[in-house]
């Protein structure tokens, strides 16, 4: 039987050749069918060395590539194989080839459609490199490498205004975050030997090193205070924003504190930190969530919910339940995003909620898989969400935590069930709210059969990651039967009182409608936005009033022109001494000189 470690390496060096072979024959004219069908063969190979190494105990890999030398630090490209690369690439594979199979149908107007796929394959190629790799230089060129991508695909409809602004606030925010990974990188450039995850995770942890992968982890996983670019995102086509929200950009930063959890484990100060951060950020982009009408943006917003639940899981020391969320958050997630695209193109690009209805006879299919979505986002018993958020809220109300961290969480919860339900009331429910005839139905293969893959993941990918991402010593929980039910209380009863609030308010006009307009969600993006770009520019402004007012204008301006003139204003001063014999032994000097100097002329 061939040694898992050898056939991990080989079948993702495949698979990444299967993934460049359409790249490198881009002049075809069915260049998007051999992408999608190559990212298809990439899965299944990828099921290989995945069920060889949970049938070899957890073994765990690495190979090694030197680049070069600086003297004593020898920078090379070193892969790593272990359980959370070897279980990520399936996802990815399998929602990336459901989200390139669902482009075809969706870009097909599109005159760029192959430009569009050689931007997705890229983008997964950087992700993949990320993953695997095992040190930091690997993981940074995978790291920049979904940044570019990701500003090249949110900008995609760049004509548009809001489109361009969108990718580059993506990239201004994400700039930030690039700051805290480069402080960590040289930092261990001046301290350690290596910037290999071994030798790293052997040192002593550093506060500051820490503090800057937080950094890095918050602005690519946008959390709080890096969020906005996340909704703006939105501006990109429905495919880059599924593949973007579910296994690629966002999951990167989660992904890397993943990897560096044995330094932060032992820093009680990183670890709250990741924990406040998390719990903070899940509660606000969930009562953004509440608010929106966009159907594009409720679900951006959920994401960024549940990223800060990840965080909450990495504050609590437990990287494996962030992990498992990760994977089960990808497929309802890509779900989510590919039924409210085929909704926004059947109803004439229309993505406000309050102009939906009625879809549950014209598009059965699309509903019943935003709703299981919905279900499994919201922590239903037996969906894929259950397992994994169900367990990262265990954990932290039987943990010794900061209590409003928890209350915080647990409110996120009851909000995630209350803008789930008014997302499936107003997509699908009671009658049509716009003119019932649809541009276009859901009766393509190209369509269902993505929603079909990720619909049987979102109901069965939490029972089989179950058994596969837990230790294979977990520790054994006993908690009263009250907080074993903590969550689904919580989910149950927000949903049971969203659900009353359909028949009271979501269906009623409101009588004055100015007054919801002092509750703008948005007013995080012009409060910071403003307070940031002012306070730059005057302190710019006084900073180059002192070099000119401090630095030019005394050096060269007047206090240089004053120094200059007081030397030969000190001599003509030493001879005004009110002495006559002192002006008149001048004249007799002065009339010699001239006297002499006359001679020699005149010679």
């Amino acid at each position: 039987m061939p040694r898992p470690d050898t056939v991990a390496l080989v079948t993702t060096i495949i698979s990444i050749v299967l993934i460049l072979n359409p790249l490198f024959n881009s002049q075809t004219n069915n260049f998007h069918l051999l992408a999608k069908n190559a990212v298809k063969m990439a899965f299944f190979i990828s099921l290989v060395p995945l069920f060889l190494f949970l049938s070899d105990d957890n073994a765990a890999s690495s190979a090694n590539t030197a680049w070069f030398g600086l003297g004593a630090f020898n920078l090379s490209f070193t892969t790593q194989f272990d359980l959370y690369a070897l279980l990520f690439l399936p996802v990815a594979f399998l929602v990336t080839w459901s989200i390139l199979e669902f482009s075809t149908w969706y870009m097909q107007t599109d005159p760029n459609i192959d430009q569009f796929f050689k931007y997705l394959l890229i983008f997964l190629l950087a992700m993949i490199t990320l993953v695997c790799s095992g040190n930091l230089l690997l993981l940074f060129l995978g790291w920049e490498g979904v940044g570019i991508m990701s500003f090249l695909l949110i900008g995609w409809y760049n004509a548009r205004s809001d489109a361009a602004t969108a990718a580059l606030q993506a990239v201004l925010y994400n700039r930030t975050g690039d700051i805290g990974f480069l402080l960590a990188f040289c930092w261990l450039m001046m301290n350690a030997q290596s910037v290999d995850l071994p030798y790293i995770l052997s040192m002593f942890p550093s506060t500051l090193l820490l503090i800057g992968f937080i950094t890095a982890a918050a602005s690519k996983s946008a959390q709080f205070g890096f969020h906005p670019w996340l909704a703006s995102a939105m501006e990109g086509p429905t495919p880059v924003s599924a593949l973007l929200h579910s296994s690629t950009m966002v999951v990167a930063g989660i992904f890397l504190l993943i990897r560096i959890h044995p330094l932060l484990s032992q820093n009680p100060l990183a670890l709250t930190i990741c924990l406040c951060l998390g719990a903070i950020s899940t509660f606000f982009a969930a009562t953004y969530a509440l608010v929106q009408n966009d159907i594009k943006k409720i679900i951006a917003y959920s994401t960024s919910s549940q990223l800060g639940l990840m965080m909450v899981a990495i504050g609590l020391n437990l990287p494996y339940l962030a992990f498992f969320h990760i994977c089960t958050h990808a497929f309802f997630k890509a779900m989510l995003f590919l039924c409210s695209g085929l909704i926004i193109h059947s109803i004439n690009d229309e993505q406000d909620i309050r102009k939906m209805g009625g879809l549950q006879r014209a598009l059965p299919v699309t509903t019943t898989c935003l709703s299981i979505g919905s279900f499994a986002l919201m922590g239903i018993p037996f969906l894929a969400g259950f397992y994994s958020k169900d367990a990262i809220i265990e954990a932290a109300s039987t943990s010794y935590v900061n209590s409003m961290a928890l209350l915080l969480t647990l409110v996120a919860t009851a909000f995630t069930a209350v803008y789930s339900m008014r997302l499936i009331y107003f997509a699908s429910m009671v009658q049509p709210r716009v003119n019932p005839t649809l541009l276009c139905d859901e009766n393509d293969s190209r369509v269902l059969n993505p929603l079909m893959r990720l619909a049987l993941g979102s109901i069965l990918a939490g029972l089989l990651i179950f058994k596969t991402t837990l230790p294979n010593y977990p520790l054994v929980h006993t908690m009263p039967m009250y907080m074993k039910l903590t969550a689904l209380i919580v989910t149950v009863t927000a949903f049971a009182v969203a659900y009353d609030l359909t028949k009271v308010f979501w269906t009623i006009i409101p009588k004055d409608s100015v007054l919801s307009k002092e509750y703008d969600p948005t007013f995080y993006n012009q409060v910071m936005h403003r307070t940031i770009t002012v306070v730059t520019l005057n302190s710019a402004w006084q900073l180059i009033s002192h070099v000119l007012e401090s630095i030019l204008l005394k050096k060269i301006g007047p206090s240089f022109v004053e120094l200059m003139q007081m030397t030969p204003i000190k001599v003509v001063r030493v001879t005004q001494t009110a002495r006559i014999k002192t002006y008149l032994s001048v004249l007799f000097v002065t009339l010699l000189f001239v006297i002499l100097i006359l001679k020699l002329v005149g010679s």
